[in-house]
């Protein structure tokens, strides 16, 4: 039981780290720079960490980069406001994604500058054969230590990851908890101490300040630490914080 458990726990955070710190404020927001030889072990990290639930970094960053700019709109990719359950969110954004992921769809030219794109990797990494791996290596560790019935139930989360933690942002955080700032969108910071989402969840915090790499820092509760460990990275200089100034810089290209 121990075993299951500790797995389970593993796969929630590291998956989880690897959306935040890769996909979202990289990828999407560029809140920090690394080389591309570096970009590219991040790729293969982050499809080892989320397995068979691999999201495309091209893929997400270009629909979330959506999302802020259309944020509570008709045009934006998920919002609360316009899906009337979370399955119908879900759903439309997984086809809106899968649609940018696999080209099907032109995108305006601001939302795709400077998002990570290799191509090739994202074909094998999203391939069936790759989902099938990953799924028979969590199925076998269940088969070998899940020495109770209930475990079982844990199972199905393994294959259904990185759209649970979506889901637990893009509807939760823009109906439940308090705001700090007042912006033009539902965005709330839905946990006062983020012990579940690694800092994704001051969501109000981020859309004031969509390229800011600490998503928490606002009150003195609001820690984030997925921040502590960009720091770390920062200092080994395996990353490069970006600067406030860099970071206007950018949105003012980005607007133009």
């Amino acid at each position: 039981m121990t075993i299951i458990l500790a797995f389970f726990v593993a796969h929630w955070y590291l998956s989880l780290f690897f959306q935040t710190f890769f996909l979202h404020r990289y990828a999407s927001h560029k809140a920090f720079t690394m080389n591309k030889t570096t970009e590219k072990v991040f790729y293969v990290l982050t499809w080892i960490f989320q397995g068979s639930n691999y999201l495309s970094p091209y893929g997400y960053g270009v629909m979330h980069r959506m999302h802020h700019a259309f944020a509570d709109t008709e045009n934006d990719p998920h919002s609360p406001k316009y899906d009337e359950s979370i399955w119908a969110m879900m759903w439309k954004t997984k086809t809106i994604y899968s649609d940018i992921a696999n080209r099907r769809i032109e995108v305006d030219k601001r939302f795709t500058e400077g998002v990570p794109d290799w191509s090739t990797f994202d074909k094998i990494a999203r391939s069936w054969p790759s989902r099938i791996f990953w799924g028979a290596i969590y199925i076998a560790i269940y088969a070998q230590f899940a020495t109770a019935w209930w475990l079982w139930l844990l199972l199905p989360i393994h294959f259904l990851m990185s759209p649970i933690h979506g889901a637990i942002i893009n509807w939760f955080a823009h109906k439940y908890g308090y705001r700090n700032f007042e912006v033009g969108d539902t965005s709330k910071n839905f946990l006062p101490v983020d012990f579940l989402m690694m800092g994704e969840s001051y969501h109000n915090n981020h859309h004031k300040n969509g390229g800011r790499a600490n998503f928490g820092g606002i009150r003195w509760h609001e820690i984030d630490p997925t921040y502590i460990v960009i720091k770390v990275l920062n200092k080994f200089n395996i990353i490069q914080i970006a600067s406030q100034r860099e970071l206007r810089v950018d949105n003012v290209k980005k607007a133009a």
